[in-house]
């Protein structure tokens, strides 16, 4: 794996709520990430679709990973502003690919689209990223 992959991965591992949701990352690139999750029971909405919360946070996650992807070592991202649009019921496996669509050194702004195994657009995603000294 190239540093910049090992940065991110290592970056990751240390999410929380990533390993709770059961979240991987399958691509990394620079300024663009990919972050996969199963829709299972807990976290899924009563009527069995995905939770919102989970799109959100693999969609958010991605984003700011693909925003770290154009850092330097020793910084970080931290959200400023991330507004989503929920498309399409969130079933199955859910694939976020978060991309850079302007970098920057104070903001960066980013995208994420997510996907359904099935091929469904179930959310688009546009919001702000703010480099932070890492520690």
């Amino acid at each position: 794996m190239s540093e910049l992959a090992d940065r991110i991965a290592a970056s990751f591992a240390r999410q929380g709520l990533m390993g709770t949701l059961g979240a991987r990352l399958t691509h990394i690139a620079q300024g663009e990430v990919r972050i996969e999750a199963e829709v299972r029971p807990e976290t899924a909405q009563q009527h069995g679709a995905g939770h919102a919360g989970l799109t959100f946070a693999i969609a958010d996650s991605a984003a700011g990973y693909a925003a770290l992807t154009t850092l330097d070592p020793g910084l970080e991202v931290v959200t400023s502003e991330f507004r989503i649009s929920l498309l399409a019921p969130a079933t199955g496996r859910l694939v976020a690919t978060g991309r850079v669509v302007r970098g920057g050194r104070r903001i960066i702004a980013v995208a994420a689209d997510v996907h359904g195994d099935d091929g469904a657009h179930v959310a688009t995603a546009l919001g702000t990223m703010v480099p932070v000294k890492a520690g």
